[in-house]
């Protein structure tokens, strides 16, 4: 505890780590580009250097606090430095901004357009290297790198992956996988963390809306789109909405105005998993075999236990993800000459998830023989898409979405957030839908963002042992404790983005560094004010079972062959 004088106001401080916290907490946005809260300090940039009463200058993100300091933000000297790092940074970069993915959403241009900067002094020397476009969901563009290292830290530090890192020194650093192989010649599993964290576009989603567009214009072809939970309480974010507010039904009318001719919520094949795989992990705890069962509604997640972990591929759950489930369903529904009109469909899933992306191209995501999503999405794509066509979405009304599919419940709702998936297993396996009972359910400890949580639950006469994580490094710390036989769970949920699909590689990214901290309570918020709190209440799903999509659950619900 103690008092710094920063800028002539003294201002206390407890517990805060370096000086730029403090900075910040007063309402000086000191620029930084390398500098990440949850991750380690890597103070590259400099941008945040500060000068002290004594004329010492250092970085304001890597100093502690220590009472009776006197600080200066905005000197002479500091401006200078500022301005030459940002033009040094600037000239060996690719300046191409009206076109880049990133335009709009730049740190560094932020930072340029801050300063004032509309010219370079310095000529850009640097040999062009050519894009990644090997991965299914990001694009990968060394020119643009600055070398701030997030990219490499949240890749290390929160997934445990190490897929890029930095190679070379001076002049010729740049950040790389090893060898400078391409992502998709890496264990890579598209989760798009590296692009959250990008300050600028040098990792960006591989866009998908071009097809999409193709496939609204053309008359013969019916357009059908699923929406995922995590999208709803994101989207307003960039209209000016508060975030975590949920705007589905604004959603649904802007994709009905842009051409769509069914919009569906993807909290319908929800239902339908918490259905299958709460059947599944009960006929597994009868037969004590392949437990712990490991969720699959996660692809990311599922890539990395094939890639890092075979042995545990048995203990994955043989349930598609609900993208998948669905995809296959309108497939099927739309097949028939009833359903069908004379055209084909073309499915759109709408994600928070970059690697839905890389899902929609595995083998096991066809059907029959065909694709069953042609084309994905992510949440920032659609507010592009939305821009693009021109439409004032804050003042959009209300549509809701189309039958027979557009029906879900509180429980497929919150699959969006971490530990949502189990608590929505939970309420199926429980009695009772009185709110004593679903409150009891959400103080298990089933909640909350913390990486790894741990839960007991009584089921007829049995104490499942419960382990849900997020972030692929806190699953490995799980995996490797049940390996070793340190930990037994009967049931395991992972998400591979650190606090569930709210805060997904696809969500939209915050310029003013912010956390996005109020888009799990906003689905906990749509959870509480919804009629039908589990996925077994929910009428369309014994719809399926008994109506149309009678005799085909296991086909359209499961991974082929298993």
């Amino acid at each position: 505890m103690g008092t710094i004088t920063i800028n002539g106001r003294k201002v206390e401080f407890t517990n805060e780590k370096n000086i730029l916290t403090i900075i910040r907490r007063i309402g000086i946005d000191l620029p930084t580009l390398c500098y990440q809260p949850e991750l380690t300090t890597f103070s590259d940039c400099r941008l945040c250097t500060v000068e002290d009463d004594r004329g010492r200058t250092f970085a304001s993100c890597s100093e502690p606090p220590r009472d009776g300091m006197v600080i200066y933000t905005n000197t002479e000297r500091l401006r200078k430095h500022r301005k030459l790092i940002v033009e040094l940074l600037l000239a060996a970069h690719h300046k191409e901004c009206t076109t880049c993915e990133k335009n709009g959403e730049c740190n560094l241009q932020n930072i340029a357009n801050r300063m004032g900067i509309n010219t370079v002094r310095f000529a850009n020397y640097k040999e062009e290297q050519p894009l990644d476009m090997s991965s299914p969901s990001i694009v990968r563009d060394p020119n643009k790198c600055i070398l701030c290292g997030n990219c490499v830290r949240v890749c290390n530090e929160i997934q445990g992956m190490g897929v890029l890192d930095f190679a070379f020194r001076g002049s010729e650093a740049t950040v790389s996988p090893a060898f400078n192989r391409m992502l998709a010649d890496t264990n890579c599993v598209s989760c798009g963390q590296c692009r959250v964290v990008c300050t600028t576009g040098a990792l960006n989603i591989k866009s998908h809306v071009d097809p999409v567009w193709a496939a609204l214009s053309d008359k013969g072809t019916r357009v059908v789109a699923q929406i995922a939970p995590a999208v709803r309480v994101a989207v307003g974010e960039a209209f000016g909405m508060r975030e975590g507010k949920n705007v589905m039904g604004k959603i649904v009318t802007a994709l009905h105005m842009m051409g769509f001719d069914a919009v569906y919520d993807t909290t319908y094949t929800a239902d339908l998993t918490i259905m299958e795989e709460s059947a599944e992990f009960l006929d597994r705890m009868l037969r004590g075999e392949n437990l712990p069962l490991l969720t699959s509604c996660c692809p990311a997640w599922v890539k990395f236990v094939e890639n890092q972990y075979p042995e545990f591929k048995p203990n994955v759950s043989t349930c598609r993800s609900p993208q998948q489930m669905f995809s296959a369903i309108l497939k099927d529904y739309y097949w028939d000459k009833k359903n069908s009109a004379g055209k084909k469909t073309f499915v759109v899933s709408i994600m928070p998830c970059t690697a839905k992306k890389m899902e929609a191209e595995r083998p096991d995501s066809y059907t029959y023989g065909e694709k069953d999503t042609d084309a994905v999405i992510t949440t920032t794509e659609l507010i592009r898409m939305i821009k693009h066509y021109g439409l004032d979405f804050a003042n959009l009304p209300n549509e809701a979405c189309d039958m027979p599919f557009g029906l879900g419940s509180g429980g497929g709702v919150i699959f969006g957030t971490t530990g949502g998936v189990t608590e929505a297993v939970l309420r199926r396996l429980v009695d009772g839908n009185d709110v004593a009972t679903m409150e009891a359910i959400a103080s298990t400890g089933v909640r909350g963002d913390k990486g790894i949580k741990e839960l007991t639950v009584p089921y007829k006469g049995i104490d499942v042992k419960i382990c849900v994580a997020s972030g692929l490094a806190n699953a490995r710390k799980v995996l490797e404790s049940v390996k070793s036989g340190e930990k037994q769970y009967h049931f395991i949920e992972v998400m591979a983005c650190p606090g569930g699909c709210v805060m997904g590689g696809g969500q939209p990214t915050h310029l003013d560094h912010k956390p996005a901290t109020d888009r799990a309570p906003g689905l906990y918020n749509v959870d509480r004010s919804m009629v039908l709190k589990k996925s077994n209440e929910n009428p369309l799903v014994d719809v399926f079972y008994n109506g149309y999509f009678k005799g085909k659950a296991h086909e359209l619900l499961h991974v082929p062959h298993k």
